[in-house]
Formats: structure tokens, C-alpha cells, sequence
């Protein structure tokens, strides 16, 4: 792969597992300039022990006031990653107020405070990538309130592409199907459930992490440089025939 991403400043929210740690880890290598937002302090020290040059910063983004004390220092920033996210799996009628309230607070409102807060410290040529879902674009069966999330970070990447595009900030979001993250796992280990989503992905199967992670890569390059407002499905071919 490319390093354009080399000497970038690049900031990655939910860097405690999955694609966001795995992520932070690939950018290091690549010579960016990481800095790791997580809530959870041990998956941060496990990952600057490994990368010893990664930043880190631990903070509960769905508290903005710390969120804003946490992230107001930083200078200038090339690239940022909301990839922050909770999935609560419930049936429509079972949802509550609290389950919907802890959805939006992490996967909309602390991306769009993230982005409000660091787009000032952006300069011509910066990325943003949101990590949104394949459920954003289509319906899955007991994911109402994920699903409503994820189509707002779409339209959240839409409207700040056309927002940022004369600042020369470009944004995109990756919309992922199931990839085998430990929750990923997690949420889809009973062959009951997973075999009918399996079957309607043309290579069926569900995606690994680092094939998220590469394109996430490729948004925040040069490379991808006239790629604008894209909401980019990562699903194995499942939208060609569904």
C-alpha cells in the first residue's frame, strides 16, 4: 500500500478494539502520526506498549465538555477517523428510551462534535472518514436504532462534504456489512442467524477487519484525492443482488 499517509496527524476514535485499534496499528507503520481516542484505558496502554509511538487519549466522547478538554490541545490535525460506535441488537418494541439515547449519544452526536471541534485544526487536503455501516443503506431485522444511526453519520458525510469541499477537506464513510471483530463474532456466531446473510453476499462470506481497514487508508491518502461525499459499501457484492 501507498504511505501517503506518512507524516500525517490522524486521529482515531474508538481505538480500543476492531477496525479502530487495528487501524491505529497500520497507520503507525505506515509513518502516520496516530493519536488513539478511547474510553477504555487498558486497550489503550496495550496498544502504546506495542506502538510506542501512537498518542493516546483515554475519554468517554459521549461526554462532550471532556471530550472538548480532551481534544482542544491538539494542533493541527491531517486526518480523522470517527469509527466510535456501540451496536445495540433489539427487536423495534423491545428498544429503550436509554438504548436509543446511548446509540445516537456515541455513533452521531460524538462524531459530529469530533469533527466540529477538530475541522478548524484542518488543512487543505485533509480526510475525514466516517465509519458508518451496510445498515445504514438497508434494513437488517433488529437493528432499528444502529441502523437509524448509521444512515445519520450518511448524511452527516453527504452534508460535510458539500460543507468542507471549498476548505479542500474531503469526507467519506465506509458502510461496512458484519466483519469479524470480536463483537462482530460476538453478534453473529449462531449459524441460525448468520447463514441467511452469508447466503445473500455473493463471495459468502463475512469480511476480515483488514478489509476495512485498507480502504479507510486509501480514503485518508492522496490517493483517493477527488473521492468526495462517497458512502463506500464494504459487503462482498450483498447490494448487487439485494
Amino acid at each position: 500500500m501507498d504511505c501517503s499517509v506518512q507524516g500525517k496527524t490522524i486521529v482515531v476514535t474508538g481505538a480500543g478494539q476492531g477496525i479502530g485499534n487495528e487501524l491505529c496499528r497500520t497507520l503507525d507503520r505506515l509513518g502516520a502520526k496516530v493519536i488513539a481516542v478511547s474510553r477504555s484505558p487498558a486497550p489503550l496502554e496495550e496498544l502504546k506498549g506495542d506502538c510506542p509511538r501512537i498518542e493516546t487519549i483515554q475519554v468517554d466522547l459521549s461526554d462532550w465538555e471532556r471530550t472538548k478538554s480532551a481534544l482542544s490541545p491538539l494542533e493541527t490535525v491531517d486526518g480523522l477517523v470517527n469509527n466510535a460506535g456501540v451496536a445495540v441488537i433489539k427487536p423495534f418494541l423491545e428498544l429503550t428510551e436509554e438504548d436509543y439515547d446511548r446509540t445516537f449519544n456515541v455513533n452521531v452526536k460524538a462524531a459530529f462534535h469530533v469533527a466540529q471541534l477538530l475541522v478548524p485544526k484542518m488543512q487543505p487536503g485533509s480526510s475525514i472518514v466516517n465509519v458508518s455501516s451496510l445498515a445504514g443503506l438497508k434494513a437488517i431485522h433488529g437493528h432499528c436504532a444502529y441502523s437509524m444511526s448509521k444512515a445519520a453519520i450518511d448524511g452527516l458525510t453527504k452534508n460535510l462534504a458539500l460543507e468542507l469541499g471549498p476548505r479542500k477537506i474531503r469526507v467519506n464513510s465506509v458502510n461496512p456489512t458484519v466483519i469479524l471483530t470480536r463483537m462482530g463474532r460476538d453478534n453473529w456466531s449462531d449459524p441460525a442467524k448468520a447463514d441467511p446473510l452469508k447466503a445473500k453476499i455473493p463471495l459468502g462470506r463475512f469480511g476480515e477487519v483488514n478489509e476495512v481497514v485498507e480502504p479507510i487508508v486509501y480514503l485518508l491518502s492522496e490517493r483517493s484525492s477527488f473521492l468526495n461525499g462517497h458512502c463506500l459499501p464494504i459487503e462482498g457484492g450483498f447490494l448487487a443482488g439485494n
